[in-house]
């Protein structure tokens, strides 16, 4: 996960006083095949949890191949301010980043 990111939770906890992990799933669906699926969460039992700057994000154990070598990042561009998932499994991908293909 890319410092941004871990920064950006940070502060979503910060501001609702919560302290949520950032679950990173993938699921079938999208323009793509297969979407992703990014939420506030409690780890489950089988969860991966990846902890970094006081913060954790959490992939299920299904989505985990998916989301090998993969990035999160946190972009704060024109078409709004979201976390992104760069994914070197993805052969293609929309135009939007939410959903790819294998």
């Amino acid at each position: 996960m890319a410092p941004r990111a871990f920064a950006r939770l940070a502060e979503i906890n910060a501001a609702s006083g919560e302290a949520k992990a950032l679950r990173v799933a993938v699921e079938g669906g999208g323009c793509s095949g297969f979407q992703y699926d990014i939420r506030l969460d409690d780890p489950a039992p089988d969860d991966l949890v990846l902890e970094g700057e006081g913060q954790k994000v959490l992939v299920d154990s299904v989505s985990l191949p998916f989301l090998q070598n993969a990035v999160i990042d946190y972009a704060d561009e024109l078409i709004g301010a979201r976390f992104v998932v760069e994914n070197p499994n993805a052969t293609s991908s929309c135009g939007c980043g939410t959903s790819f293909a294998i």
